[in-house]
């Protein structure tokens, strides 16, 4: 009996020493930062070809990104498509926020927007950027061998008022981590979306306004749509000739 007795005791002190890990909270991994930096463009001539600053207010929509993907954990694709992610490692938050971010600083970096917000600001703006992300993962042709990452993204411009669309524009950004190592495919992910960044902002920037947008100013003061706004002049030209016709 006391030879059993220490026996199952025993058991039970191994039990408790696991029961810590099998029950607990998982053990914090490192946190990966994915935020492009985009250099200040130095000013030059409005005259310069798709250098002109533009006149209209811009909102960033939050991207769209799929269920896989959705999420705050660093998405790699094995052999034969299956989808897994890089264990215990994350980001500082979702797919969604950290590609807003830096579409917000590639645009603020331009220096040729003066007006762009997100789209949770709830700020009025002229024009509407929507994000769908198609890929944000690194890719694996065989097992533990040096990834390629793949950031692929389209994105369309539609007017505010009424959601017309503008354009779109798609952009397939790769590259080759420097080993197999997560924070190499981190480094190699913030450079492919970098670039895929800086092509979204100077296709936005450049993709010509449709005809019928109305001027910010037009909006402001309540004119229908598709109402020019009317230089000062021709206003203090109509105004004279009312005051004309009332002698």
């Amino acid at each position: 009996m006391i030879r059993r007795s220490f026996v199952i005791g025993a058991a039970s002190l191994m039990l408790a020493g696991c029961g810590k890990d099998l029950l607990g909270p998982p053990e914090a991994g490192p946190i990966y930062a994915v935020r492009p930096v985009f250099p200040p463009t130095a000013p030059v001539p409005d005259s310069a070809p798709n250098s002109a600053k533009v006149s209209w207010s811009l909102s960033l929509m939050r991207p769209n990104v799929p269920g896989g993907l959705a999420s705050d954990r660093i998405a790699l694709v094995q052999p034969g498509g299956v989808l897994d992610f890089y264990a215990k490692a994350t980001y500082p938050d979702t797919t969604s926020t950290m590609i807003q971010q830096a579409l917000l600083d590639g645009f603020e970096a331009s220096g040729r927007i003066g007006a762009v917000s997100r789209e949770q600001d709830a700020l009025q703006s002229d024009y509407l950027l929507v994000v769908e992300v198609k890929n944000f993962e690194a890719q694996y042709a065989v097992a533990d061998g040096i990834p390629q990452v793949v950031v692929a993204m389209t994105a369309k411009l539609t007017t505010a008022r009424g959601r017309k669309i503008v354009g779109s524009f798609t952009t397939p950004q790769t590259g080759t981590a420097a080993v197999n190592s997560t924070p190499a495919v981190v480094q190699a992910l913030t450079a492919a979306l970098g670039a895929a960044v800086k092509q979204v902002v100077d296709w936005t920037l450049t993709a010509p306004p449709p005809a019928s947008q109305i001027a910010p100013s037009a909006q402001q003061q309540g004119w229908p749509q598709g109402s020019p706004a009317k230089p000062a002049e021709q206003v203090l030209k109509d105004i004279r000739r009312g005051s004309d016709s009332l002698r």
